[in-house]
């Protein structure tokens, strides 16, 4: 079966792709443009190829594998109408980016940022606003694998644990859950909000005006799920009020040099780094050889985006 891979792992890993009957043509994105030997590939492992090719000349095309966890690049509706299968790296970075949110709340409530600048300058000065995260209320706008992940971290520091989710079902580790319908509760009760929605008409900007005035007087934000999720110019207007802003993601990436953003003490920023780690290659790779044993033997991977449209 061929497959066209955008991605290289080592020798052994590919030639344990290949010893599941694999006929693999490896081929970088930015080299894609102007080949013209690879559209009879029934597979496609790659992250954003669709850019460089056009995709309705594909032959025998069936099944797509994403090296991302989103999705919003694919071509959605040709992938729809021509019943193409699509799997996505749906837990691969989970785990660093749990860490990540640990890392930004801990970094906001011990100031460790002033720290930082102060070594730079050389100044010997202790700081008497460090303050504890245990006995905080930690509130996850999605709950899926990355909340889950995050939610086991975090369980052993102390704090109570709530979650927003479509229809507010329970999930392990989670004190108590809320439908995005019914959550203004969550906003009034949470000391930090964490947001980790994918994008949707149903999320986009559901960290707003109204939500931001409910939200506690010191209270804490980190936004690693997609910038749409904040509405940047209600955030500035009450940014004040915030004990500190973690964001990895922003609306327009990269964030413009004439943010504001930028130059407020209670907020880090960080360019869409929580998702990198030293293991993502190894995770993906298990997660890609499953999908494409059980894909070779079965003729469906074992884990595919069930709803493209719905954005998750």
């Amino acid at each position: 079966m061929k497959a066209l891979f955008n991605v290289n792992f080592d020798t052994e890993k590919m030639e344990k792709i290949s010893n599941l009957g694999y006929e693999i043509t490896y081929i970088p994105e930015h080299e894609l443009k102007d080949q013209k030997d690879i559209y009879d590939a029934e597979v496609w492992f790659t992250y954003s190829g669709f850019e460089e090719v056009d995709i309705k000349k594909f032959k025998n095309l069936k099944y797509i594998h994403l090296t991302s966890t989103g999705f919003n690049h694919l071509p959605k509706d040709y992938i729809l109408d021509n019943n193409i299968v699509v799997s996505n790296n749906i837990t691969g970075y989970a785990i660093p980016i749990a860490e990540s949110i640990v890392m930004y709340i801990l970094e906001i409530y011990k100031h460790s940022h002033k720290m930082f600048k102060q070594q730079d300058n050389k100044v010997w000065k202790m700081d008497m606003k460090w303050s504890e995260i245990s006995g905080k209320t930690v509130g996850f706008l999605g709950t899926g694998n990355i909340a889950k992940e995050a939610a086991k971290r975090l369980k052993c520091f102390g704090v109570e644990l709530i979650g927003v989710n479509t229809n507010g079902r329970d999930i392990e580790n989670f004190d108590k859950c809320y439908a995005l319908s019914d959550s203004d509760e969550f906003f009034k009760k949470s000391d930090v909000i964490v947001g980790l929605m994918p994008s949707t008409d149903k999320t986009s900007r559901v960290l707003n005006s109204r939500r931001m005035d409910i939200m506690k007087q010191g209270s804490v934000i980190v936004n690693i799920g997609r910038g749409s999720l904040i509405d940047e110019e209600a955030l500035i207007y009450h940014i004040d009020k915030f004990k500190g802003l973690a964001l990895d993601v922003v609306e327009s990436e990269p964030l413009s040099e004439e943010s504001i953003l930028w130059e407020h003490e209670n907020v880090i920023i960080t360019p869409h780094n929580s998702w990198v780690s030293d293991q993502n290659k190894n995770r993906l790779f298990e997660t890609l050889y499953n999908n494409l044993e059980s894909y070779i033997k079965t003729g469906e991977p074992l884990h595919i985006v069930k709803d493209i449209k719905r954005g998750y």
